[in-house]
């Protein structure tokens, strides 16, 4: 048995690269940034940064097109690939992709139609305030008999 699975939370580094294939088949790649924070053993805080290329297929490039852009907090739940070519000079490359099968977009809600609101050359979230909900009641279940194991529902 094998298992290949990536599972990563970060931001988009730059805006998706979307592409159409001979076949018609749309691909979108892109980066994002995971960040580890730790202390190191004089107590300072550090900060690791990973860089992950990402590549998404059919709907996934769909839906990357349509709501991704550089910044965007995203969940990405795929599979581990790497691949390598030779380039003219025949220097062999490697790359390491995260195929993604899971996109979930994070973070809040967009503020505008075109998915953030502009802030100078930056893009940025507007803060969701959060909604009173009315108290729920909870209703009352009835106390347990267990005295009589004849009358209980349970299949086996």
């Amino acid at each position: 048995m094998a298992l290949n699975k990536a599972l990563l939370i970060g931001n988009v580094g730059k805006d998706p690269d979307v592409r159409y294939l001979d076949n018609n088949t749309k691909v979108a790649s892109f980066t994002i940034a995971t960040t580890e924070r730790y202390r190191d053993r004089n107590n300072e805080l550090k900060e690791m940064t990973e860089w992950h290329n990402i590549v998404c297929w059919r709907r996934n490039a769909d839906i990357v097109e349509q709501y991704v852009k550089k910044g965007t907090q995203l969940f990405i739940e795929g599979r581990i690939r790497t691949r390598n070519w030779d380039d003219q000079n025949g220097i062999k490359h490697y790359v390491t992709e995260i195929h993604a099968d899971n996109i979930q977009l994070l973070g809040r809600k967009p503020a505008s139609d075109n998915g953030y609101q502009q802030q100078g050359a930056q893009q940025a979230y507007q803060p969701q305030t959060p909604q009173a909900r009315p108290a729920q009641q909870v209703p009352q279940s009835a106390p347990l008999n267990i005295d009589n194991a004849d009358d209980d529902d349970l299949p086996f």
